[in-house]
């Protein structure tokens, strides 16, 4: 749906009220709403193999997690002073207290990991943009898993806006979480996109 498409009655984007209107798209459409660098980003809602993946992933990396963490869905970071600047990850792990806050926006030092799944549909500016603005955010590890190519990549060490190191990966090959997750995640059931 696009905003500018005359389709929207609701209020109109502009710099202040991006998160409002995010917010309000999500309640009228049911889709995924993300305030990415001051720009209005909605995807649909996962299918099933997207989701099937999410559920492969958060089973590993629950029993990888020391008793002061845990993996949550649904749960926003906010760029570091600006709260309108968003993002909602697959999956991210988090202090266990996160379960007992009224807040909805994680700070992203306090996330161990994301992960992000990549929808069928999405382009490869949108992936590149997301990973840029987890690196800006000084998320310390991100994962990208893309069912479409079977792959993964692990990004870790953020600094100066980019992440330092790069690992990439094919399904089948684990992927080797760094402290304070201990181990590996497997990926060779995980699956790919007709």
């Amino acid at each position: 749906m696009s905003v500018s498409s005359g389709t929207w009655n609701g209020p109109r984007p502009r710099p202040g009220n991006l998160r409002e209107v995010a917010e309000k798209i999500e309640e009228a459409t049911g889709l995924r709403v993300q305030v990415l660098g001051g720009k209005l980003v909605m995807s649909p809602t996962p299918r099933g193999k997207h989701a099937g993946v999410v559920w492969l992933l958060r089973r590993q990396i629950d029993g990888l997690l020391p008793e002061s963490l845990a993996a949550f869905e649904v749960s926003s970071i906010a760029m570091p002073g600006d709260p309108d600047d968003y993002v909602t990850p697959d999956l991210i792990v988090l202090p266990r207290e996160w379960m007992d806050d009224d807040e909805w926006l994680a700070d992203p030092r306090d996330t161990a990991l994301a992960v992000e799944v990549i929808s069928q549909s999405e382009k490869s500016r949108h992936i590149r943009d997301t990973a840029d603005w987890y690196a800006v955010a000084r998320v310390p590890v991100l994962l990208v898993i893309d069912p479409r190519t079977a792959t993964w990549t692990l990004h870790t060490r953020p600094d100066n806006g980019a992440y330092q190191d790069v690992l990439p990966g094919k399904f089948g090959e684990p992927v080797p979480l760094p402290e304070p997750l201990h181990g590996d995640v497997a990926t060779g059931d995980f699956p790919v996109y007709g």
